[in-house]
């Protein structure tokens, strides 16, 4: 099958060219977003493999339909960035990787935490300086404290057992609660309560119409003053001015985000020759209290030979039509 890759950078080539065993598939690689101003390039192909930031708005699923295109695959979990109901009614398959390396996402929120917390990335800036004080570096021990996590997938799950490594209390809170979960000590309670009762929250949930902007000046009202908040999950879970407000006036002690809401715009790319335009994101990593990575908590090489042998399987599985219902995207699923 035919099939144009967008979104492409040097590792993504690397891994789906070793997943593509014997050139099943003939994969071509573009740089560029899929997006209506460069949707022409998907004309000749019977499908398109797409990342996590390519808006696949109505008018560009229209577009593909009329270029006779027959699937969406996706290079990702979240589909959000899809307009699902356009493309079930023009026929069009989306298939996704709806699983892979929860461990991956997990530990890198960890990284925050821990980082923030111990102030490791001031340190090593300071002693490759020749400053070796150890002043306003103090931190906080992780052990005693309540941890929320909000979803307990197979992320959330993984990173409510690390924390429980640390010896901390965890809280968490999901519509369909973890029996296993609960036996190992998870503490299930109302979205309220894990934000009064939590030094740290971790968001792992997916973004859908009842979590977009979970996190706003309700919520963080609702929160101890001086919390820790980590976001590994999908940017528009939190409302940024919200967020700055509480990051002003002390609600947010620490903030730790490797994704944004508008990070389409940003992420994935060399912008530091260039002046960003956002002002919401220069105001964020203007505090001495924040962490901004750009979306790598999945960047392993685990998670990314995962992701590729699961995009390749997905494009056989349509080519042959036999299409695993599990990495197939429905109109139920954003219902």
């Amino acid at each position: 099958m035919r099939v144009a890759v967008f979104s492409t950078k040097p590792y993504d080539k690397e891994y789906l060219d070793l997943a593509n065993i014997n050139n099943q598939h003939e994969l071509v690689y573009f740089e560029s977003s899929l997006r209506q101003k460069s949707v022409r390039l998907a004309e000749g192909f019977e499908a398109v493999c797409v990342f996590v930031n390519d808006p696949i708005t109505k008018d560009v699923i229209e577009s593909l339909a009329a270029f006779k295109v027959k699937a969406i695959i996706l290079r990702c979990a979240g589909f959000n960035n899809v307009d699902i109901e356009s493309a079930c009614q023009t026929g069009i398959k989306v298939l996704r990787v709806p699983a892979y390396s929860p461990n991956a996402v997990a530990e890198h929120a960890v990284a925050l935490i821990l980082t923030l917390n111990r102030k490791t990335h001031k340190a090593y800036n300071r002693v490759r300086e020749g400053n070796f004080s150890i002043e306003r570096l103090v931190g906080f021990e992780l052990s005693g404290k309540t941890v929320g996590v909000i979803g307990t997938g197979k992320i959330g799950a993984a990173f409510a057992r690390i924390m429980q490594g640390f010896g901390s209390r965890v809280v968490a809170f999901d519509n369909y609660p973890s029996k296993e979960l609960e036996e190992i000590g998870v503490i299930y309670k109302s979205l309220g309560e894990v934000f009064g009762m939590a030094d740290i929250i971790s968001l792992h949930c997916p973004l859908t119409p009842e979590t977009n902007q979970l996190i706003n000046r309700d919520s963080l009202n609702l929160m101890k003053k001086g919390v820790m908040l980590i976001n590994t999950s999908r940017g528009k879970l939190i409302d940024t001015d919200a967020a700055i407000e509480a990051l002003k006036t002390g609600r947010i002690g620490y903030l730790g985000i490797d994704v944004y809401e508008q990070e389409e715009k940003l992420f994935f790319k060399d912008l530091s020759e260039m002046v960003i335009a956002d002002d919401r994101i220069s105001r964020l990593m203007s505090f001495p209290n924040v962490l901004v990575t750009a979306h790598q908590a999945y960047f392993t090489d685990n998670a990314l030979n995962q992701i590729a042998q699961t995009t390749l399987q997905n494009m056989t599985d349509f080519e042959n039509g036999t299409i695993n219902p599990k990495n197939q995207v429905c109109i139920t699923m954003i219902k």
